[in-house]
C-alpha cells in the first residue's frame, strides 16, 4: 500500500507541475493575445484555442489532485453526530461515488473524442478529440485517487480530508 501511495503521489506531483506550467502558459498566451491586438493590430489566431485547451487540462489535472490531497470542500454536518465506527463508511462511499464520476468521466469523454477525432481544429491544425482529452486524462486519475483513498482506509492508514482532519480517526 505504500509503494502504490508513492506512485500516486508521484502521479500527482507530476499532474500539479503540468498544471501548473499550464496556467504559466495559458496566461502568457492570453497575455501575448491581448498585446498582438491591442497594441500590435494584429491577432494570433491560434492563442484563445490554445489557451482554452490549456485551461481544460489545468482543471481536470487540478481537480483530481485535489481529491488526492484532500483539500475539496465537503459537507460534514451528519458526521458530528454519527458515530465514529460509520464515518470511514460514509468517507468510502463519497469516494466510490466520486470514483465513478471520474469512470464517466473518462469514458464518456473518450466516446466523443472518438466521434470528433476526424474534425480537425482549423487554427491548430490538431484533432478534435484533443479537446476531450483532459476530460479523459482527468477522469482516469480522479478514480485512481479514489481508490487510492479507500485502499488506504482500509489498510488502516490515515487519510487526509478538508477542515478538520479529527473526523477520520
Amino acid at each position: 500500500m505504500l509503494r502504490l501511495a508513492i506512485l500516486t503521489g508521484w502521479i500527482g506531483t507530476a499532474a500539479l507541475w503540468v498544471a501548473g506550467t499550464g496556467l504559466v502558459l495559458m496566461t502568457a498566451m492570453v497575455f501575448m493575445q491581448v498585446v498582438c491586438r491591442y497594441l500590435l493590430g494584429f491577432s494570433l489566431q491560434w492563442a484563445e484555442p490554445g489557451s482554452v485547451l490549456i485551461m481544460g487540462w489545468f482543471i481536470f489535472l487540478g481537480a483530481a489532485v485535489g481529491i488526492r490531497e484532500g483539500y475539496h470542500l465537503s459537507f460534514d454536518v451528519l458526521l458530528y453526530i454519527l458515530p465514529g465506527w460509520l464515518k470511514p463508511i460514509l468517507f468510502t462511499l463519497s469516494e466510490l461515488v466520486v470514483g465513478a464520476f471520474g469512470v464517466g468521466m473518462a469514458y464518456y469523454g473518450w466516446e466523443l473524442a472518438s466521434k470528433v477525432a476526424k474534425n480537425v481544429m482549423p487554427t491548430l491544425g490538431l484533432s478534435r478529440a484533443w479537446d476531450f482529452a483532459p476530460l479523459i486524462g482527468g477522469g482516469v486519475l480522479l478514480a485512481l485517487f479514489c481508490v487510492e483513498r479507500i485502499l488506504r482506509r482500509c489498510a488502516g492508514l490515515p487519510t487526509v480530508r478538508f477542515g478538520d482532519d479529527a473526523l477520520e480517526e
